[in-house]
């Protein structure tokens, strides 16, 4: 561990398309769009039968069958069967936080190459039963006896059949997401058309992209899918203005359908190496990750559940010893247009970055033409734990098309928490 620092390239990366729930992948599992997504990227960078370093994989919501998602996922890859695998979770930030915790073994020195990734499914999702029912068959279980086996069974009651699906409201609040990302709203003013010149921006940005050919290469065709198929081309803000409030449902509520992300299925992986690796493998470095930061909020008592990357990236940027203006790309997940709006609120008040982030003036504002501008997760999709995956393969390739550049990433979670990084060449 004691030895000098190596920086952490990014090679590429592959994803299969991003689709609404119960759409395309109805029928697939978390394993079956990660492999998918593994293979194409071993493929594309001719890593077949070849041992990496190590590969770190997640999903937000799997299986108790999944416990060992990422060795499976990486058996079934392509890879040596000697590359070593291990699960990871952050809620929304897991496969950025996989790319982190990759980089970082990268960087020490144990490893000179390796995969992160993340993938969701919201069609597969796991169906359980009360916990009266399964108490019930562990009691039976447990009997020695044919009575005592037979006893537990007297109290079985109809209800112990009713299925019990994952919530999405914090155990903590007893809000989903949409409903605490509406008190959010409230509080810095945001309103719907905001909101929806937002959402309008996502698809237009994502279907200018996809137009010009940026995509072909970071997909993975998959069960007959070429394209992701949540992005709306031919919306207007006319179209988006008729939709109605999806959480707060009075006349105060402006959070729609179109203004934040929809359930989605999907999985993308990303390829990080030594710079040393990647030229003994011929593989051009398209950027490098250079700092990650991660931060939580006391969303209970005081802060917005997702305001998190607020302080994670104004903590990052004194790691980095870099202004909120020193970045020629900004990608900022679009869990909710709302979020977003509300964050970059934050960073324009001298008074939140004064009192909060302990700073003596305002972070300051980013330009809209440099958010997000080959589309968003509004636009895109939102597979839980595969946007990480997604947003450091995009930015890569966007700055490394560009001839260089630095870029600016910034995801928020569940759990009051937001993973950030910075990636540049």
């Amino acid at each position: 561990m004691n030895r000098a620092t190596r920086r952490v390239a990014i090679i590429g990366s592959a994803r299969v398309p991003f689709c609404r729930a119960h759409t395309a992948y109805a029928e697939q599992s978390n394993q079956d769009m990660m492999t998918a997504a593994l293979k194409g990227l071993v493929e594309k960078y001719r890593l077949a039968g070849k041992r990496l370093g190590d590969v770190s994989l997640g999903a937000v919501i799997m299986h108790s069958s999944d416990w060992n998602l990422a060795r499976e996922c990486a058996l079934g890859s392509g890879l040596s069967p000697e590359t070593p695998a291990f699960d990871l979770r952050r809620a929304c930030g897991t496969s950025l936080e996989a790319a982190i915790a990759i980089g970082n073994k990268i960087a020490v020195g144990q490893i000179d190459a390796g995969i992160a990734g993340g993938t969701d499914t919201i069609s597969d999702t796991p169906i359980v039963y009360p916990p009266e029912y399964q108490k019930t068959l562990l009691r039976s279980a447990r009997g020695r006896t044919l009575g005592q086996k037979l006893k537990p069974w007297l109290s079985l009651r109809p209800g112990f059949f009713k299925p019990a699906f994952p919530g999405v409201t914090e155990p903590r609040t007893g809000l989903s997401m949409g409903e605490s990302t509406e008190l959010t709203a409230k509080e810095w003013g945001i309103t719907r058309e905001e909101q929806d010149k937002l959402a309008y921006a996502s698809h237009q940005n994502a279907a200018k992209a996809y137009e010009e050919g940026f995509y072909q290469d970071l997909l993975v065709p998959f069960q007959g899918v070429e394209r992701d198929n949540n992005m709306r081309p031919d919306t207007t803000l006319e179209k988006l203005a008729t939709l109605k409030p999806a959480f707060d449902r009075s006349n105060t509520g402006t959070m729609t359908p179109g203004n934040s992300t929809p359930l989605t299925d999907g999985a993308g992986a990303v390829l990080l190496a030594s710079e040393e690796w990647a030229a003994q493998h011929d593989l051009p470095v398209q950027a490098y990750l250079t700092f990650g930061k991660v931060a939580a909020v006391d969303f209970v008592n005081r802060d917005g559940l997702l305001m998190a990357p607020a302080f994670s990236v104004s903590n990052m940027l004194r790691d980095a010893d870099l202004g909120l203006g020193d970045f020629d790309f900004y990608e900022i997940h679009e869990a909710f247009a709302a979020q977003v709006l509300s964050t970059l609120k934050a960073w324009e008040s001298t008074e939140f970055c004064r009192e909060r982030l302990g700073r003596d003036a305002a972070l300051g504002s980013i330009p809209r033409d440099k958010l997000n501008i080959k589309g968003g997760s509004l636009a895109l999709g939102h597979p839980f734990a595969a946007t990480g995956a997604r947003i450091i393969g995009g930015l890569s390739k966007l700055i490394n098309d560009a001839g260089g550049g630095r870029g600016l990433i910034s995801i928020c979670t569940g759990g009051g928490m937001g993973v950030t990084a910075i990636v540049e060449k």
